[in-house]
């Protein structure tokens, strides 16, 4: 397969008179991590759901595996997965039976068994049989991860993958994902305002503001345009209008 991943081509997004996405365009190669950072109203949320064609644009194009998402979305997303913490699940549900409606909705042979393989996988054994209401931030953080894995997807969105999970556990996180990638050859788009979690993760970094993407490179390119020692201060930087002196001077 030559084609990248993910495609987006001049993807824009109004809701009336506000544009969330002012024509972006980006590529994500297969088998990568790529950040998408900004600030909050920066358009990550809008650009995320357009790629899961939850959202149509309002012009544009946005290609998933070589799949335009707009006209055969349908036909990609059982190869795809989403997780975020920001997004509830059924509270009186218990996390075996929200994690068996997800394994239906996808075809999953053996669901029940998937369920089971999949929380000892990320240390959720134990809530099984909780109803998802009761769980912990951090506990719920896991079973949106969870849901996000259980049909091994080729494509896989994070949205704050480890928000309010503790620094032991978020590595584990961490860690696990590295594993997952590697493994599967999956690719990961991740949203985050980690920026150790970004740099640690992701080969490449696409900064947003404002509806755009105002920059993008390795971690390293950025830290070197810029003239900074981490992507906090890159990314300060960026959402505060500031250059620095290397990145005045590449102009």
């Amino acid at each position: 397969m030559t084609h990248p991943a993910i495609k987006a081509e001049r993807l824009t997004k109004r809701f009336g008179d506000v544009t969330a996405v002012d024509g972006v365009s980006f590529t994500v190669a297969r088998g990568s991590v790529t950040g998408l950072l900004g600030g909050n109203g920066a358009g990550k949320t809008t650009t995320i759901s357009m790629l899961l064609g939850l959202l149509l644009p309002t012009s544009g194009t946005v290609e998933v595996l070589g799949v335009d998402m707009v006209r055969n979305r349908h036909a990609v997303l059982p190869r795809m997965n989403f997780s975020s913490p920001y997004v509830e699940l059924p509270h009186r549900l218990t996390v075996r039976e929200n994690l068996s409606v997800y394994g239906h909705l996808y075809g999953l042979p053996r669901v029940g068994a998937r369920v089971q393989e999949i929380c000892a996988h990320l240390d959720l054994t134990a809530y099984l049989d909780r109803p998802a209401g009761k769980l912990s931030a951090g506990q719920k953080t896991r079973v949106a991860l969870a849901k996000a894995l259980l049909n091994t997807p080729e494509v896989l969105l994070l949205d704050e993958p480890t928000a309010s999970l503790d620094p032991d556990t978020a590595d584990w996180i961490r860690t696990y994902l590295e594993r997952y990638r590697r493994e599967t050859g999956a690719t990961i788009l991740l949203a985050s305002h980690n920026m150790l979690e970004v740099e640690r993760l992701c080969d490449e970094v696409l900064m947003m503001r404002q509806g755009a993407i105002v920059d993008h490179g390795s971690p390293d390119a950025l830290l070197a345009r810029y003239g900074r020692e981490s992507l906090e201060e890159v990314f300060l930087d960026i959402a505060r209008h500031r250059r620095g002196e290397r990145a005045e001077a590449a102009q």
